[in-house]
């Protein structure tokens, strides 16, 4: 017989049970949701400059101030958002200690958009403008997670802790491979500024923008902040071998890797019979280099043996060459043969020079697309020509005008005739 607490026992373990079953999936797609989530650092110049009043009639640190309370009001949710400042908290002339002069306002996470506020609103111009250690710091407030990744730097001065070139830290930062992209706002229109927060974004596929008046600030940072919350394909980095026998195995994807001047970069690709191999290769000359330059693809068998190859040539009119091949590997005659892959080894090969003075480490970006896919169908696809079963309208039409045309001829000289004779 079953008693009351024996039946409260068993109910009370039933709930116990489906509480938890629920429970779990929950935590699993919160987990996944934070993991996959877009981060954005605002790294902003509260140097001593800030305070020149030349934007609307107010200062540059009340322009930004401003700009940021609307930005920090329609930021996305899913956007993890964070705030960091460079030359906010020392006042004094010691170089050294200026230099080191970055801190976290608010960090990178869910937004609390009064606390981010609040926090905006304490700052005071104040000190030096060491771009290059914020940047370090911004990238590490990055660090986790596998959703886009964005530093929005607004700066209104060149950075003043040389040696360290902001320059060659955003190419360290995209030689890491993390799919960190950096946007750069200059707050004033000086030429020095511009060359130098130009070559940081370039670095790693951002952009550059030269700010006037507050709204443009305004719209500026929250069409970045948008942006990252778009969905994105993240290049996967890979590092490419010296030959093909070492070489890592790509599979269908975005990859990006770094090649230094006169080296060859070796990646491989498995294609079954009746697959088609379509890769592609861009290179980005991310600092001075000398006119008149190439990139070259190769698809070659393991023996060395060349299959295709793709080729495009520059005279320095554009930052990035890109070309492309595609290898159709034949149907296997034997069934057996049919999940036996071919092993194609894909050759990287630039022809960059740097400019004299400029430094060759970290190579140059670049970034491989690598597609395998069903190949053509022989019984419906001309190779040749790829109009498949497209011939038989293609003759129609070609009859069908050879008609006409004759037609045409006669009826004309059919009204000449008449028209000679009337």
């Amino acid at each position: 017989m079953i008693t009351r607490q024996r039946l409260a026992a068993g109910v009370f373990a039933l709930l116990a049970a489906l509480t938890a079953g629920i429970a779990v999936p929950s935590t699993a797609v919160a987990d996944e949701t934070t993991a996959t989530a877009p981060k954005v650092n605002l790294l902003l110049d509260v140097s001593g400059s800030m305070r020149a009043k030349d934007i609307d009639g107010q200062s540059r640190m009340a322009a930004a101030k401003q700009a940021f309370n609307e930005v920090l009001d329609a930021t996305p949710e899913e956007v993890r958002l964070g705030i960091r400042t460079l030359g906010a908290n020392y006042p004094g002339d010691d170089r050294k200690t200026g230099c080191k002069d970055t801190a976290q306002l608010y960090p990178v996470g869910p937004l609390d958009r009064t606390e981010a506020k609040t926090a905006v609103a304490t700052l005071t111009p104040t000190g030096w403008t060491p771009i290059g250690p914020a940047l370090l710091k911004a990238a590490d407030d990055l660090e986790g997670g596998e959703g886009t990744k964005r530093i929005v730097l607004i700066s209104d001065g060149e950075d003043t802790c040389a040696p360290l070139d902001p320059c060659e830290v955003a190419r360290e930062i995209a030689a890491k491979g993390i799919g960190l992209t950096i946007d750069t706002l200059g707050l004033v229109p000086n030429a020095k500024l511009r060359v130098q927060l130009s070559c940081i974004a370039e670095a790693t596929g951002g952009t550059y923008t030269s700010i006037e008046h507050r709204d443009e600030l305004t719209d500026r940072v929250n069409q970045l902040v948008d942006r990252a919350a778009d969905p994105v394909v993240v290049p996967k980095a890979v590092e490419g071998a010296d030959a093909c026998a070492g070489a890592p195995t790509l599979t269908s994807g975005l990859f990006t890797d770094r090649e230094e001047f006169n080296q060859q970069r070796w990646y491989r690709v498995d294609v079954k019979p009746g697959q088609e191999l379509r890769a592609s290769v861009s290179v980005a000359a991310d600092r001075d280099v000398n006119p008149h330059y190439g990139v070259l693809l190769r698809a070659v068998t393991v023996k060395n043996r060349e299959i295709v190859r793709g080729e495009a040539a520059g005279t320095g009119r554009t930052d990035v060459i890109s070309t492309g091949l595609r290898y159709p590997k034949a149907e296997a005659e034997d069934e057996e043969d049919e999940d036996v892959a071919e092993t194609v080894c894909l050759q990287v090969t630039h022809s960059y020079a740097a400019a004299g003075g400029v430094k060759t480490t970290p190579g140059l970006p670049l970034e491989i697309t690598v597609d395998v896919v069903d190949g053509p169908d022989p019984a419906t696809d001309v190779a040749s020509f790829g109009l498949g079963r497209g011939w038989w309208l293609l003759g129609v039409l070609v009859l069908v005008g050879f008609v006409a045309g004759v037609l045409w001829g006669w009826l004309s000289r059919w009204r000449v005739a008449v028209w000679r004779t009337n």
